[in-house]
């Protein structure tokens, strides 16, 4: 019988992070300031571990390697997504990710970074960057010498429950009093941008990567909203936030029972809200607000039972 691969997820302390992973999700944060939460990881700066079972204590990496059978057929030698939960208690850099190629070609990294965002919560006058102005290579440089970045940068209000679709190459930032789920591919490359001026506990300012960063940004400008599309039925509702070449993103919102068939893959499940359980055959397996897990190839049907938010991804 498999089982569902519960995860202990990996605290990062962040320049703009805070307290709401604690307050949201009763986590016990390592740091004030801690910014993100890897919540589903096998990457090498923050892997997540295996909570119970036959596999406790072995990393997502250790399983990706040793248990191919849990993951299916897949062709790919790293395990390809990152979740992670975002505090964003101050403006994040103004940044951008590379795609695949270049990762590959300059960083000696598997994966670009195409990643997703779905907004928990946000303060009521909340903004995040996405996009630019810039139609010329040479128009985008004149604006980074000028330092007008009110100019360049396109920035949009959100509101709890928008979704937005963030392809490498298009510069972006979370901005102050926004908590986020991030689904993206396993990559930890970022090009800083702009950084506000800010400086960090030792009197320094961090470091930006103008070059590399002008070399991926898409001009002109790329941006394109994903709207969700959601069936309402009277046990539940079923939210299809995207289905694109990296990863597919769905939102379960239970009210009694959900049923799902994983088929051919692997799952990624993120607990949000409330508490129920896994069915699955004669077993149950209990969740609650914050918890991570995997349910491997060959898990076949399952329902879940209770009153809880779920985001559901996979390859």
């Amino acid at each position: 019988m498999l089982d569902p691969l519960f995860l202990t997820p990996v605290f990062q302390e962040r320049i703009w992070g805070g307290t709401a992973l604690r307050e949201r999700f009763g986590y016990n944060i390592p740091f004030e300031r801690t910014g993100e939460c890897w919540a589903v990881s096998a990457h090498p700066n923050g892997a997540s571990k295996i909570a119970s079972g036959a596999l406790r204590g072995m990393t997502l990496k250790d399983v990706w390697d040793q248990y191919p059978s849990l993951f299916g057929s897949s062709n790919m030698r790293e395990f390809p997504l990152l979740v992670k939960i975002l505090d964003a208690n101050d403006d994040l850099s103004v940044q951008v990710h590379p795609d695949d190629k270049y990762a590959s070609l300059y960083e000696n990294e598997p994966f670009g970074k195409t990643e997703c965002w779905y907004i928990l919560d946000c303060s009521q006058d909340a903004r995040l960057v996405l996009g630019h102005t810039a139609k010329t290579k040479q128009e985008l440089q004149q604006y980074i010498d000028t330092n007008n970045w009110k100019s360049l940068l396109t920035e949009i209000p959100i509101k709890p429950g928008d979704f937005f679709f963030v392809p490498s190459g298009t510069v972006h930032a979370l901005g102050k009093g926004i908590l986020v789920l991030e689904v993206q591919q396993s990559s930890d490359v970022t090009y800083r941008l702009y950084d506000y001026d800010r400086i960090d506990e030792h009197g320094k300012k961090r470091d930006l990567h103008l070059d590399k960063a002008i070399d991926v940004i898409c001009i002109p400008n790329r941006v394109s909203r994903y709207e969700p599309t959601s069936i309402n039925y009277k046990t539940h509702t079923f939210t299809t936030l995207i289905e694109s070449r990296y990863f597919s993103v769905y939102k379960v919102n239970v009210h009694s029972s959900f049923s799902y068939e994983s088929k051919d893959k692997y799952l990624l499940l993120n607990v949000l809200s409330g508490a129920g359980s896994i069915i699955s055959t004669d077993t149950r397996y209990s969740i609650k607000c914050g918890d991570h897990l995997l349910i491997p190839y060959g898990f076949g049907s399952f329902t879940i039972e209770g009153n809880t938010e779920i985001i559901i991804s996979h390859p």
